[in-house]
């Protein structure tokens, strides 16, 4: 799985460098770097290794392009959820004909070098899968949420960050997504994914005012229509990150 680490680190962080740069060509090279970065200190060197790095070069500058026009004015939301559907079921479907990482590489040995009893038999590709998926839980999953939003018409790319986007109105949900995906992420990593129904009807009580203010009346319909759609397409990120690393 190693080459899907490196396309899902790729995509984060470029969804990180986006949210923060703001910029339309930038934060797709930032992600490219950084699958690169990633590569190199993983010691993924072999031909093979490097053909599929260009592969997940091409897959992450996609993704950062077609994000930035699909929430423009008159987007398609569905083309970069096409792309990220498309390269992450190639990355699993030719994760076997990835070599394995050399045992001399820098992560192998930071990890041989780890104290922490948690990591212990922890091999490189799990590490490495482990980190990227952690990423995505951050900002990527924000940007599924929102494409997924655009395409189903709940939301109009063409409204994202205007006072037409229901987003605007509800604004806990770029700080609370990312929380309560790692929340879940983490307990079933543990094997506590139950638990996770705790944090599911916490933030519907959290919700619940502002679904109910009277100031929202007239558009409470939309606004739960989006809160149901966002919060479910936000719990399937961590739960389907979950599948991967299983």
């Amino acid at each position: 799985m190693t080459w899907l680490a490196l396309l899902l680190t790729g995509v984060a962080v470029t969804d990180l460098a986006h949210s923060v740069l703001q910029r339309h060509v930038v934060p797709q090279c930032v992600g490219a770097l950084a699958a690169v970065a990633l590569a190199l200190l993983a010691g993924l060197t072999s031909t093979r290794d490097v053909v599929a790095l260009v592969l997940v070069i091409v897959a992450v500058l996609a993704w950062g392009y077609s994000v930035s026009r699909g929430f423009a004015a008159g987007g398609r939301a569905w083309v970069p959820l096409t792309v990220l559907a498309v390269t992450v079921t190639a990355a699993v479907a030719t994760a076997p004909l990835a070599p394995s990482p050399p045992t001399d590489g820098l992560v192998e040995r930071w990890l041989d070098a780890m104290p922490w009893p948690l990591l212990d038999g922890v091999g490189p590709e799990r590490a490495l899968l482990l980190v990227a998926l952690m990423l995505v839980q951050l900002s990527t999953g924000n940007v599924v949420v929102r494409l997924v939003l655009a395409a189903t018409g709940t939301v109009l790319p063409a409204q994202h960050g205007t006072s037409g986007d229901p987003e605007m109105r509800l604004k806990g949900g770029r700080l609370l997504g990312p929380m309560e995906r790692l929340v879940i992420f983490g307990l079933g990593l543990v094997g506590e994914l139950t638990a996770a129904g705790i944090v599911i009807a916490a933030k519907g009580l959290l919700r619940f005012p502002e679904l109910q203010s009277k100031g929202e009346q007239e558009r409470i319909h939309q606004l739960t229509e989006y809160f149901l759609v966002g919060s479910f397409v936000s719990w399937l990120v961590p739960l389907a990150s979950l599948v991967l690393l299983a």
